[in-house]
């Protein structure tokens, strides 16, 4: 478990550990609709999708936790596999690049969301530095919105580098980039 400071005298500190990500789907579906702007349609679509992943082999999740209990932030992953939807989306986007063989023996960065009231202090980068950490694989991808944001930045400071740009993913509204990290993930100096 990793404490992190509140950021100032009226918020509260938030601890970064395992959770049971399935039985705080609702609250987990919550962070990510404000964190990405998800309508209720869409939630319903990710909740099916979430729990699929969670039965995969070497699943694991994080969660971002208030004091009081309250779950502002999660990640969750799992060792790649190509026979799996998002590695057959992305797979011809990489083989173009010369960089597919990164869809091996890598550990996929699922979903990472942060409440946006909590954005901005380091709740992100001790989800995403915690969850690799105890990865058996030499390796993290991931996919992120293809403009410039936050969050491609701090992949960026953690060793993620461009894999491939512009991948399309169906009914997405924007495309995506795919980026990838020898682990273990870089640390602030």
């Amino acid at each position: 478990m990793a404490a992190l400071s509140g950021g100032g005298p009226d918020t509260p500190s938030v601890v970064v550990g395992p959770v049971n990500l399935a039985a705080r789907i609702d609250e987990a579906l919550a962070v990510q609709a404000l964190a990405f702007g998800l309508s209720e349609d869409e939630i319903e679509v990710r909740r099916h999708i979430v729990y699929r992943h969670l039965m995969y082999p070497g699943a694991r999740a994080l969660g971002a936790l208030t004091e009081s209990g309250r779950l502002v932030g999660f990640v969750y992953g799992m060792p790649n596999d190509r026979t799996h939807w998002w590695s057959t989306v992305v797979e011809p986007y990489l083989r173009r690049t010369g960089t597919d063989s990164w869809l091996d023996d890598s550990f996929v960065i699922t979903e990472l969301h942060v409440h946006p009231g909590y954005q901005g202090r380091g709740i992100g980068r001790s989800l995403i530095t915690t969850i690799t950490d105890d990865a058996d694989q030499p390796r993290s991808i991931l996919s992120a919105i293809d403009i410039e944001s936050p969050a491609r930045g701090l992949y960026r400071t953690l060793g993620y580098q461009d894999l491939a740009r512009q991948v399309v993913f169906p009914s997405a509204p924007s495309p995506y980039a795919v980026m990838g990290a020898p682990l273990p993930l870089l640390r602030e100096k």
